[in-house]
């Protein structure tokens, strides 16, 4: 029988990570220097939105907005409540809305898919057709963070809580060859992120139920360590450690079953969850990260760019 010389499909799995996400934009921007394009875009939590993005045509769009981006402005899409999560995201859902035209995933420049969980089952829920900003706020939705989402009567939370790198849908979609991204390997013992520099305080005009949130917070790390000793976790250290602890084990394990051809690792744990305005840290360690990577790339794809 003649052999097919049809080109492998690539597909690109972009892991969940918060805002260590903003390092998928230099992956995807280093990749595509050398000529890789990916044919299929998966993403988690986070990439999920970089990824929609990407499958829209709108990185670079998106690579300047994230590199402008100040504490102030991270502050001011948070509409902060005390039921079912503090955020509750209409008003990053009300910017991508005026900033991103949304017409589907169906009409998106490239396949795409997100992932979610079923928050009353526990079921890994793949996002592959509507509103392309509605399946990526459910698939964003980190519990106690964020609001679930109501889609379809089911209410949504973050994928990562089943699926932080998201091969298998990669593969479920028809990609050959899955390039992925893994934006939180190096997290486990890890202490950076929840020092005070990296949850820093609003500017002094910031004032409101956030600035005093950070404060009682910072008040009860203070307390408590003057209780128990210098080395006593705070609230905020044992939440962030725990999830890190869950992601870090879950994505072991689907990998361990579900490997890619191609793992990219960027080194972001000096990176805190809700330090979305370090983006040209991210992206630039993301970029690091893909050239690393790049020689076996080559070499998978037959040593030439597509």
């Amino acid at each position: 029988m003649p052999t097919s010389h049809r080109k492998p499909r690539i597909g690109l799995a972009l892991g969940s990570g918060s805002a260590r996400g903003w390092s998928h934009i230099g992956v995807i921007r280093a990749l595509e220097r050398e000529g890789v394009v990916a044919d299929i875009v998966c993403g988690t939590s986070i990439g999920a939105l970089v990824g929609a993005a990407h499958a829209a045509g709108e990185t670079d769009r998106l690579h300047d907005w994230v590199k402008g981006l100040k504490w102030q402005a991270v502050v001011g899409m948070i509409d902060l409540r005390m039921a079912g999560g503090l955020i509750t995201g209409g008003k990053l859902v009300d910017f991508f809305r005026s900033h991103f035209r949304d017409e589907g995933i169906a009409a998106l420049a490239r396949p795409f898919g997100c992932v979610a969980t079923e928050l009353a089952s526990g079921r890994e829920i793949w996002l592959r057709e509507g509103p392309v900003i509605d399946a990526v706020r459910a698939s964003i939705a980190l519990p106690g963070l964020f609001t679930p989402v109501e889609r379809e009567g089911r209410l949504l939370v973050d994928g990562g809580l089943v699926n932080p790198v998201p091969v298998s849908l990669c593969r479920a979609m028809g990609a050959d060859i899955v390039i992925a991204v893994d934006l939180n390997w190096d997290l486990i013992g890890r202490r950076h992120w929840v020092e005070e520099a990296a949850v820093p305080a609003p500017p002094a005009q910031e004032e409101g139920v956030f600035a005093s949130w950070l404060s009682r917070l910072r008040a009860s790390r203070r307390n408590g360590t003057e209780d128990a000793g210098a080395d006593a976790p705070s609230l905020l250290e044992v939440l962030s450690t725990s999830l890190n602890i869950m992601q870090v084990r879950i994505t072991q394990s689907r990998l361990a079953g579900e490997p890619a051809d191609v793992m990219i690792r960027p080194r972001l744990s000096g990176i805190a969850a809700m330090d979305y305005h370090r983006a040209e840290v991210a992206i630039a360690e993301g970029e690091r990260a893909a050239g690393r990577a790049m020689p076996y790339l080559a070499e998978l794809l037959g040593g030439g760019s597509r």
